[in-house]
C-alpha cells in the first residue's frame, strides 16, 4: 500500500474519531456509558464511509498447483487393423487409463486421429485416411503455452497432409511415438502411384503415368497388365532388382465410348509376397464427346485473366482462350462462353454480336471499366457512374437457388475493387453475393446470375477475384474450392437447360478413399429454397440389385448424404421428394481402393526422427512399460506451483458496507429505543 494511501486512512479515523467524540462525548454535560457507545457505532459510520471514499486497494495472492497434461493421440485408421495391432493399441489405451501414478501426476486427454481429430478414447479403427500433421496442428493450437508431452500411439503411415516432420517441431511440446509394427523387411511389389486425368474425349487416347517399385535383395520379373472388365488393354513385362527398384511407365489408352470407364491397374504378385493388395489400383476415366471452350476478351492484362482461366481449366471438359475484341470476332463460333472482363467502347462489335445471337455472357466489372458504355449496351440494368472505386467484402446470400453454392468462408476473403454505386435491375436476377463494407453488409449485389429470353447471364461487380483464389488456397491448403465454386458457375452460364426444382450435385465416380458426399437443393413453386421439404435418396447397386435408402439432411443452404459407408461398385440412385412427385435419378461409381491397406511396415524412421527432433524417445509397443516409467521419472513433467495476485480494491469488500449499515442501524435503534429521536 502506497504511503500517501496510509496518511489518508489515519486522517480518515483521526476525523471519524474527532466528529463522534464531539457528537457525543464534548457537548453533552451529562456523559453516560451509552454516550460512549453511540461514539463508537458513529466512528465506525464514519470511518467506513470515508475508507470507502478513499478506497484503497489490496493484494491479494492465491496459490495453486498446475499439472502437466498428458496427450494420448491414438491412431484410429483401419490401417493399424491391417498390421494386426488392434488388440495391442486397445491394451496400451487400457493400461494408460488403469495407471494411478500416471493420473496423479498428469492430466490425461485423449483423442483420437484419421480422417480428423477428435476428443474420445472410442476406437473403431475404421477412418480411411490418415493425416498426422493435422493432428499437430491442432496440439499446435489447443496446448500452446503449457507443459504438454505428447504420446503418439500410430504406424507412422500418412495417407494425406504435409510432411508431419516439420510440423511436430511446430508443436514445441515433447512428442513420444509408441510404434505400431516391426522393423522386418518383406519382398513386395507395389504400385506405388498411378496419373491419370478425370476426362477423357471420343475418339481421343488419354495418356496414363504409373510407377511401380520394388523392396527386395533379388532379381524379379513380373508383368504389368491393364484390364477392362474381362479384357486386357495394355501390358508389359517389367523386372526389378536391388539396385533397380522402381520403373516408371507411360502409355495411352484408347476413349471409344462415352460415359464412365473404370480400369484395373496391377503388377502380377511375384512368389511368396506378403501383401498383394498394393499390387493393384482401380481407376476411371470419364469420356465425353464434346469440350467446353470459354473466351476470356480483354484489351488489358490482369491478374484475373489468369485466376480465371487455371479455375475453369482445372476441369479437363473445359478449355480457356484469352483473346482481344478483335481476335474473338475472327473466331467466335469456337466458343461456348464469353467472358467479357472489364469492357470499354472496343467492345461493342462483341456485345453487338452476342445480341444478335443471343448468347450467354459473364460480365466482370472493375475499376477500368467504362460504366457509360456498359450502361449503353446493356437493357438489363445500369450502374452509376461517380467516377469513384470502393472496397467491397461479399456476403453469401443463403437463399440463392438457381445451383448449389458451398459457403467459402466468403467473408474471410480480401475486397474487390468496385465503382462506387448501385446497380439497378429492370428484371429479376438472383444474388449469390452481397456486397459488404467494413461490418456492414448491404442490400447491393457483388455477384448475381439472370435468365431473360432463354439467355443466361453473370455479373461481378468487382475486380481482383485472384486474390479469393490465393486466400481460397491458405484456408484450405488447396485451390479445389474456389475452382469448383467457379466451375459451377461456368457451366450453370454454358448450358440452356430448363430450370429445374430438384438439383441434384454429384461425381460421376469416386475413389475409394474418399468421402461420397450427394448434395440435393429443393425448391417450391415460386423457386425459393424449401427447408420443410423431406428428401430421400435410393441407391441401387447395379451388380448385387441390392436397394438402401437415406435421408438427406439439410446442411446449410442444401441437402446433404453421406454414402461413403457403401462398398465399392456400380450404383444407380434417385433422390425424390416426399411430399411432392418430384424426383431426380443419375448414377456414380465407387472404386475400389483402400489406401490404407498400401503399407507393410510402420514407418520406424520417420516416427524416431519426431522423437529425437522434439527431445523425446520412440518406444515400440512391446516396450510400454518403459514408457510409462520413462514419463514418471521425467523431471521435465513436473507439477508445478503457481501464484495469483489479484490487486482488490476496498470497494469490492461487501463485509465493510454491510458494517457500515449495521452501525448506522444499531445507532438509529438505541437512539429511539432511548427517547433520543
Amino acid at each position: 500500500m502506497q504511503t500517501e494511501i496510509l496518511i489518508y486512512i489515519i486522517l480518515a479515523g483521526i476525523i471519524a474519531l474527532s466528529l463522534a467524540l464531539f457528537q457525543y462525548s464534548l457537548k453533552k454535560k451529562n456523559r453516560t456509558s451509552k454516550s460512549v457507545l453511540f461514539a463508537f457505532l458513529r466512528f465506525i459510520s464514519i470511518f467506513s464511509l470515508l475508507l470507502l471514499l478513499i478506497n484503497p486497494k489490496f493484494e491479494k495472492i492465491s496459490y495453486y498447483t498446475e499439472k502437466p497434461n498428458l496427450v494420448v493421440a491414438v491412431d484410429n485408421s483401419s490401417s493399424v487393423t491391417h498390421l494386426n495391432q488392434k488388440e495391442n493399441t486397445l491394451q496400451l489405451v487400457a493400461s494408460i487409463k488403469n495407471n494411478k501414478e500416471l493420473s496423479e501426476k498428469f492430466n490425461l486427454d485423449y483423442f483420437t486421429f484419421g480422417n480428423a481429430i477428435e476428443t474420445s478414447d472410442s476406437l473403431t479403427f475404421l477412418d480411411k485416411q490418415t493425416n498426422i500433421d493435422k493432428a499437430f496442428s491442432s496440439f499446435l493450437q489447443i496446448y500452446k503455452n503449457t507443459t504438454s508431452p505428447i504420446l503418439l500411439v500410430t504406424d507412422g503411415n500418412q495417407t494425406y497432409g504435409s510432411d508431419y516432420v516439420f510440423s511436430a517441431e511446430k508443436v514445441k511440446q515433447p512428442i513420444f511415438p509408441v510404434i505400431l509394427g516391426d522393423t522386418i523387411t518383406y519382398t513386395d511389389l507395389k504400385l506405388q502411384q498411378l496419373n491419370v486425368n478425370k476426362y477423357a474425349f471420343l475418339k481421343n487416347k488419354f495418356p496414363v503415368e504409373t510407377i511401380v517399385t520394388y523392396n527386395g535383395n533379388n532379381i524379379v520379373k513380373s508383368r504389368f497388365v491393364v484390364t477392362s472388365g474381362n479384357a486386357t488393354v495394355y501390358s508389359e513385362n517389367v523386372s526389378f532388382s536391388a539396385t533397380n527398384n522402381s520403373r516408371i511407365l507411360n502409355f495411352t489408352l484408347p476413349a471409344n465410348r462415352v460415359g464412365v470407364q473404370a480400369y484395373k491397374a496391377q503388377i502380377i504378385p511375384i512368389e511368396s509376397e506378403k501383401n498383394t493388395i498394393n499390387n493393384y489400383k482401380n481407376f476411371a476415366v470419364e469420356v465425353i464427346d464434346q469440350k467446353t471452350n470459354v473466351a476470356i476478351i480483354s484489351d488489358f492484362m490482369h491478374p484475373d485473366l489468369g485466376a480465371f482461366k487455371k479455375s475453369i481449366e482445372s476441369n479437363e471438359q473445359r478449355e480457356v482462350s484469352i483473346v482481344t475484341p478483335n481476335e474473338y470476332l475472327s473466331q467466335k463460333d469456337n466458343f461456348q462462353l464469353v467472358i467479357l472482363y472489364q469492357p470499354n467502347n472496343r467492345f461493342k462489335p462483341v456485345f453487338e454480336s452476342l445480341k444478335e445471337s443471343n448468347a450467354n455472357k459473364f460480365i466482370v466489372l472493375g475499376a477500368k471499366t467504362d460504366y457509360a458504355f456498359v450502361n449503353k449496351m446493356t437493357s438489363d440494368f445500369k450502374n452509376d457512374i461517380t467516377n469513384q472505386t470502393e472496397d467491397y467484402q461479399a456476403s453469401l446470400n443463403t437463399n440463392y437457388n438457381t445451383f448449389i453454392v458451398d459457403d467459402l468462408d466468403f467473408e474471410s476473403f480480401p475486397p474487390l475493387q468496385s465503382s462506387f454505386g448501385n446497380a439497378t435491375f429492370s428484371i429479376p436476377v438472383e444474388t449469390i453475393l452481397n456486397k459488404k463494407v467494413g461490418s456492414v453488409e448491404t442490400q447491393d449485389p457483388l455477384l448475381v446470375t439472370l435468365e431473360t429470353n432463354g439467355r443466361r447471364e453473370a455479373v461481378l461487380f468487382g475486380e481482383n477475384i485472384w486474390k479469393w483464389r490465393a486466400q481460397s488456397y491458405l484456408n484450405t491448403k488447396s485451390f479445389n474450392t474456389f475452382d469448383n465454386f467457379i466451375g459451377k458457375l461456368v457451366q450453370y452460364l454454358a448450358s440452356n437447360k430448363r430450370r429445374s426444382r430438384l438439383n441434384v450435385d454429384y461425381e460421376s465416380f469416386y475413389q475409394g478413399n474418399t468421402n461420397v458426399i450427394v448434395k440435393a437443393q429443393f425448391f417450391n413453386k415460386n423457386y425459393e429454397f424449401d427447408v420443410k421439404e423431406t428428401l430421400n435418396i435410393s441407391v441401387k447397386n447395379k451388380d448385387t440389385k441390392e436397394t438402401s435408402t437415406f435421408p438427406l439432411i439439410l446442411k446449410g443452404n442444401n441437402y446433404q448424404v453421406d454414402l461413403s459407408n457403401l462398398t465399392a461398385g456400380a450404383y444407380d440412385f434417385t433422390v425424390k421428394a416426399t411430399n411432392e412427385n418430384i424426383s431426380k435419378s443419375g448414377s456414380f461409381q465407387i472404386l475400389e481402393y483402400n489406401i490404407e491397406q498400401q503399407f507393410l511396415n510402420a514407418n520406424v524412421t520417420k516416427l524416431q526422427q519426431v522423437a529425437t527432433n522434439t527431445k523425446a524417445n520412440s518406444y515400440f509397443i512391446a516396450n510400454t512399460n518403459t514408457l510409462i516409467n520413462d514419463l514418471l521419472k521425467d523431471e521435465r513433467f513436473a507439477t508445478i506451483q503457481k501464484s495469483s495476485k489479484n490487486v482488490v480494491p476496498l470497494i469490492d469488500f461487501k463485509y465493510l458496507l454491510a458494517l457500515l449499515i449495521l452501525s448506522l442501524a444499531i445507532e438509529w435503534f438505541l437512539r429511539k429505543y432511548n427517547g433520543l429521536i
